[in-house]
């Protein structure tokens, strides 16, 4: 129940009479004042999201991985032309979760996915259902994970049904585990019809998820706009064979690596895993370049909003044993790059932004109204120079590996967790949590010297405090009880 007295279900219903407000032209001040179809040509919109992918595998984003082996020089392209978000961050490092923030514009624990294997509710109000009124073609291409509960309605190897697609009902090519249905080399999607299309032979998975998405292009009727949800796999590791898998070479080609500052000296799997993941990040940004040109190609470029980002990064097993589900920067911090219409002039937002101020970015962009109950801010705020009150942290609450939640401000970094319940047991809440990390990022960017027990940092630790306690409430949750940390 959250702070209005709403249940999940009260949220969804809450949701559904604010798409009907959003149709009628309710508006939040300043962003989406003209109705859908007003004024301007409607923007096509691209939104392509990667999985597991480091803010550092980007070179515009400074002396990294990325520029030092040239790894991405059409994203960098991309935001020479448009804007780069410096200092972006997931709301919830674990696949499902994110997704479901990233169709609703609420936390995971309001939408109800707080972990993998909850299936998104079927009346959730998303993405496609508001745009799709509005005049949109919606589409979606790649990885789902919102269909399966892994009991009763396990879609996780085979079709998804159509109640299950979230309303992304005019073009659909995806499996809802897509690392269940493929590997590098091999796999397959199903298509609206529930029917298996298999991926090109001898196709790297990316490269058959952007000739799919070429082919689409090439064959829609112009005569709508789009919204097309573009969802790679890439850099997510390979569950079934324990591997990150890049194209073939990737191991060769990026086997001199600049070693990252969080990763160097620390045990993990970094050192034999980084080249074929570097690898995968390679692939994404060619296939950038190419939809780029294909926009360019279909006379599409210039009417085109196109927004790269990723669902959560990744840490290489340094901070637990796997991938991410922590509160570090090598969990949250992602890339996020836009282009196009409303976002053009090679500019950079340093404010703190968050995934789950994408969906009301995205309803900005096609003039649609974002519903009240969506928790972010259109980012067109900071682009424009418009924005108020922006919030000073980003709040992320994090599952599976524990219940936690943390903020994260341009200067610290502070998260407690509950340690006598797990993510599994009450909906992902806790009533209580013990503190359990605070970083100085000024002194200390890559995460080592944990001050959560320092004295010197307690008044530091008492406003964080209150600050986390404000955003969980915010976000629909009891205000719980903090206690100090445990040694």
């Amino acid at each position: 129940m959250n702070q209005n007295g709403l249940t999940r279900r009260g949220f969804i219903e809450r949701g559904g009479m604010a798409v009907g407000a959003a149709l009628m032209g309710a508006h939040r001040a300043g962003v989406g004042e003209k109705e859908a179809g007003a004024g301007a040509k409607q923007p096509n919109i691209l939104f392509i999201f990667s999985d597991q992918q480091r803010w550092d595998t980007v070179g515009c984003y400074g002396d990294n991985m990325g520029r030092a082996l040239g790894l991405s020089p059409n994203l960098d392209a991309m935001a020479a032309e448009g804007v780069r978000f410096e200092h972006a961050f997931t709301c919830q490092p674990v696949c499902g979760p994110a997704r479901a923030c990233l169709q609703t514009g609420l936390y995971a624990t309001e939408t109800g996915c707080w972990h993998n294997g909850i299936a998104m509710s079927l009346d959730a109000v998303t993405l496609p259902r508001l745009l799709k009124p509005a005049g949109y073609e919606v589409g979606y291409i790649g990885k789902w994970h919102l269909a399966s509960d892994g009991k009763d309605n396990n879609y996780a190897t085979v079709a998804v049904p159509p109640e299950r697609r979230g309303g992304y009902d005019d073009f659909w090519l995806a499996s809802d585990v897509l690392e269940f249905t493929s590997h590098g080399y091999d796999g397959h999607l199903f298509d609206g019809d529930m029917k298996q299309v298999d991926f090109p032979k001898g196709r790297y998975r990316v490269e058959a998820l952007t000739d799919f998405t070429i082919d689409y292009l090439g064959k829609r009727d112009n005569k709508k706009p789009f919204f097309l949800f573009l969802s790679y796999i890439e850099p997510h590791h390979q569950n079934d064979h324990g591997h990150f898998e890049g194209p073939e070479g990737s191991k060769e080609r990026f086997k001199n690596f600049p070693v990252p500052g969080d990763l160097e000296g620390a045990q993990g799997d970094w050192q034999t895993e980084l080249p074929d993941y570097l690898g995968c990040c390679n692939s994404l940004d060619t296939s950038v370049g190419r939809l780029r040109k294909e926009l360019e190609r279909l006379g599409l470029a210039e009417n085109t909003v196109i927004i790269y980002t990723c669902d959560h990064a990744c840490h290489f097993r340094t901070r637990n044993n796997e991938y991410k589900r922590s509160c570090h920067d090598n969990s949250i911090r992602v890339p996020l790059i836009a282009c196009g219409p409303g976002f053009r002039g090679g500019k950079t937002v340093h404010e703190l932004a968050s995934l789950i101020d994408l969906p009301p970015t995205i309803l900005a962009a096609g003039g649609v109204a974002v519903p009240g109950t969506m928790r972010g801010r259109p980012l067109q705020e900071l682009v424009e120079g418009k924005a108020q009150h922006w919030p000073k942290e980003v709040f992320v609450q994090i599952s599976e590996s524990q219940t936690g939640r943390a903020i994260r401000t341009s200067r610290w970094k502070y998260a407690v967790r509950a340690l006598e319940k797990t993510d599994h047991q009450g909906g992902g809440h806790a009533d209580s949590y013990h503190e359990d990390f605070l970083y100085d990022l000024e002194a200390d960017p890559h995460e080592r010297n944990n001050l959560v027990s320092d004295p010197a940092f307690e008044s530091v630790r008492a406003e964080l405090r209150e600050r986390l306690k404000r955003r969980m409430q915010s976000a629909g949750e009891a205000v719980p009880e903090i206690l100090p940390a445990k040694a």
